[in-house]
């Protein structure tokens, strides 16, 4: 049995289910033919046609198999996880807008000393440029997250996508007055292997993630024991986490989730870190 979890299957199934069943729906058990077809499925080139990022989660503490091989991604500069062989954790956050609790979210990090990229779209930078400042004053690494967070697979034109990413770093300039570092994560986990390949052109890290759970709907957040259900068990060596900083939840419980995981041995490390 596999755990096997895309971005695009969670939207059709919170469509058809309705939002009681969402939860539900992120650890729908999907029996696969065994190891051996995952693993191969794993090591197969990457599509033509759209991919969504997605996990196999196979055995507790273990990192989870991507839709696609770390060794395959690693070729376009791209990452789901960090080094396994370590007891490190990558902590990252997409933010689309600002809704009051980036705030404690920072306040908690400072608290443990633990870097972490925030992945920002352009109407981030433009709403809440005190927190942008704040973010950078703390050390914490500011990411290319879109000017306006498209499905980036659908644009076949290299100048819209460099569009998209110049855009966005344009404006984190102007805000700062530094050059954006260049770690880009595709909204939604959409992807291609031609959107691989000229991020790559463009100087960029494409980070994907190795653990999230269902914490982007403000108005149906997880308590805080869902979250923990889902965030404690299925850590492991290496992880890049992903976590929305418009959670209410995250916001409330990210200093106890931090102990949690500095008492299971775990240290954090920025994303600058990741094995070359």
């Amino acid at each position: 049995m596999f755990i096997t979890i895309t971005r695009d299957t969670l939207y059709r199934f919170a469509a058809a289910a309705g939002v009681c069943g969402l939860l539900a729906a992120l650890f729908v058990l999907q029996p696969m033919a065994g190891q051996r077809a995952a693993r191969a499925s794993a090591e197969a080139a990457i599509p033509a046609a759209v991919t969504d990022w997605g996990l196999s989660f196979q055995t507790k503490g273990q990192p989870p198999v991507g839709n696609v091989s770390a060794e395959t991604l690693r070729q376009w500069n791209a990452y789901y996880v960090g080094d396994t062989g370590k007891k490190v954790l990558y902590l990252t956050f997409d933010a689309g807008f600002e809704n009051g609790f980036t705030p404690a979210i920072l306040d908690a990090l400072k608290k443990h000393n633990a870097p972490a990229c925030f992945f920002l779209v352009g109407n981030y930078i433009d709403t809440a440029p005190e927190l942008v400042k704040r973010m950078v004053d703390e050390g914490h690494i500011v990411g290319n997250h879109t000017l306006h967070h498209p499905d980036m697979s659908r644009i076949a034109d290299r100048a819209a996508f460099e569009a998209e990413l110049n855009g966005l770093a344009d404006k984190y300039k102007e805000v700062t007055g530094q050059e954006l570092l260049k770690f880009y994560r595709p909204p939604q986990g959409k992807f291609s292997e031609e959107n691989l390949k000229q991020a790559q052109e463009l100087g960029y890290t494409t980070v994907f993630w190795s653990l999230a759970y269902v914490d982007w709907y403000t108005d149906n957040q997880p308590t805080d024991q869902q979250a923990y259900d889902k965030l404690l068990p299925r850590i492991h060596d290496g992880a890049i986490v992903l976590l929305h900083s418009t959670s209410e939840t995250n916001a409330r419980i990210l200093d106890d989730l931090l102990t949690r995981w500095e008492e299971m041995g775990y240290t954090f490390a920025p994303l600058t870190d990741l094995p070359k």
